[in-house]
């Protein structure tokens, strides 16, 4: 099968427009409807239902996002393979889930790059869903994430602890001050929500709910508010007095656990890397 067929069909179902989908794939509208009228006689169903001003791809369609990504996801991990110079002989996958790269990941992509001698990265943001997928399929090497999936044969590492902390540009506000001000609230998993709804019921109802600590720092920063934010991302701010700490209210840590199949062909890159990511200071607790 063309990839160029894959790749058009998940253009489409992420534009819903065909038009929008040319343009974004250097593309004539109806190169792209031939594409996916050529996927469709394939596999010998329709994949949208094509309304005026409506695309929306049929439950077929739906289902077959997974499978596309899927398929286009190992054929670049092929060619990257093939192709790896002498130098880099060796690939490895790690895949982090959101909002990791920002509070402890991004300082440790130096430290894997140097410390790897002879092995080419590629590095990808995913939801907890993909990255089980892929490490189901051996198309991921390493999973960085707060839920490491529960899979047999799975090696499962603590690699860090996170301390989220319930920040304001406000100085000198308490907790009960902090909830009549906006609440920007950061999805940090689902240990993160049990204790938020066990101990920080008396916050208001969000005005921003978002994935991204990032987005969230930028809204506290321009608009006010609160939110719970990493330290390693709030700490120059903290340090020039243009964030403050909530005086009483108690930081909720999260662990970092780095997820890997001990079968794998490329284990002992793969501990190396682990031994990188949990860092000099940190202790690496086996969790299975």
């Amino acid at each position: 099968m063309d990839t160029d067929l894959l790749k058009t069909f998940l253009e489409v179902s992420r534009t819903r427009h065909f038009g929008k989908a040319a343009e974004n794939l250097y593309l004539t509208r109806s190169a792209v409807s031939f594409r996916i009228k050529q996927l469709e006689g394939i596999l010998g169903i329709e994949l949208f239902e094509r309304l005026r001003n409506n695309i929306q791809p049929t439950p077929a369609g739906e289902r077959m996002l997974g499978h596309a990504e899927a398929v286009l996801n190992a054929w670049e991990r092929a060619k990257q393979d093939i192709i790896l110079n002498q130098k880099h002989s060796i690939q490895l996958t790690v895949s982090a889930g959101h909002n990791i790269w920002d509070a402890y990941l991004q300082p440790l992509l130096q430290p894997l790059h140097h410390g790897l001698e002879g092995v080419s990265l590629r590095t990808d943001v995913l939801s907890g869903s993909v990255m089980t997928r892929q490490l189901i399929e051996r198309s991921l090497d390493i999973a960085i994430t707060f839920d490491p999936p529960k899979l047999d044969e799975l090696e499962l590492v603590k690699l860090a602890q996170i301390n989220l902390v319930l920040v304001t540009k406000q100085p000198a506000i308490t907790l009960e001050q902090a909830t009549t001000i906006p609440y920007i609230k950061v999805d940090w998993g689902t240990a993160f929500n049990i204790t938020h709804a066990q101990d920080y019921t008396m916050l208001p109802l969000p005005i921003l709910h978002t994935s991204s600590a990032r987005m969230a720092l930028d809204f506290v920063l321009n608009n006010g508010g609160c939110a719970f934010l990493p330290e390693v991302l709030i700490k120059p701010y903290l340090a020039n007095s243009t964030l403050f700490v909530v005086e009483d209210a108690r930081c909720i840590t999260r662990n970092v656990y780095g997820a890997f199949w001990v079968d794998n062909e490329r284990l002992a890159y793969i501990q190396q890397a682990i031994s990188i990511l949990s860092g000099p200071s940190t202790l690496t607790d086996d969790v299975k």
